[in-house]
């Protein structure tokens, strides 16, 4: 599947959790309310926004992307994850402000920083949904699937530990093994892998730039 269609993938279950959240009952808006007070109090303590500030969102929008993509072949629950529970929060906490400033506010506070972050975290998820979706289409294949038989059968330990970690090194150890014993499986997930990297490193190049903006030009715009 070509990379344009991983990113309108990944609109739509952001789109999918911004629905939920718009549709989500009184009482979970009226606890994060009071989440959003204390986040509130934070923000008072850590202002003004300094050069830290700014690595700090970008290293944990970063280090948030790269689990993202390195955790993909687990059937890229994490990045599908990711895509619906932000999209959710957004919906979420606008719906919030909104009821306590107005949508001028909710627009300050989003679009500056947004129009570079949101394309970049759409492009990083859209790549890990790509190789994630591979990396399980090549362990589901009949070559692969006698290996991944073997191999369970002469690693029950193994199996049994990736069953109490919620398979996930049993996951990564089959889709390493397979990589390794075939030169065919190996060559084209390391293709996707180059591919989709490419898009990653771009994502994560964005997400610099965003960080400023929402460190140093968003608070200017809502005060």
């Amino acid at each position: 599947m070509k990379y344009r269609w991983w990113i309108l993938i990944a609109i739509v279950l952001f789109g999918i959790g911004i629905a939920f959240g718009l549709a989500a009952p009184a009482s979970i808006v009226s606890l994060l309310s009071d989440e959003l007070a204390a986040l509130e109090e934070l923000g008072e303590v850590l202002a003004p926004f300094t050069l830290s500030t700014v690595i700090f969102i970008f290293l944990k929008n970063a280090v948030a992307l790269l689990l993202s993509f390195a955790l993909s072949p687990i059937f890229c629950l994490v990045p599908i994850l990711a895509l619906a529970v932000n999209g959710w929060l957004v919906a979420l906490v606008s719906t919030i402000v909104m009821e306590e400033k107005s949508l001028g506010f909710v627009l300050a506070g989003l679009l500056p920083h947004g129009i570079i972050e949101l394309p970049a975290f759409f492009m990083g998820e859209a790549a890990a949904l790509s190789f994630g979706a591979m990396a399980i289409i090549l362990v589901l294949k009949k070559e692969s699937r006698t290996v991944l038989v073997s191999t369970v059968k002469k690693d029950v330990g193994h199996a049994l530990l990736a069953l109490a970690l919620f398979f996930i090194v049993g996951i990564f150890h089959t889709i390493i093994i397979v990589a390794l014993l075939q030169k065919q499986t190996r060559d084209i997930l390391m293709l996707n892998l180059n591919q989709n990297l490419k898009y990653l490193s771009i994502a994560l190049a964005l997400f610099l730039p965003a960080a400023v903006i929402e460190t140093y030009v968003t608070p200017l715009l809502i005060t």
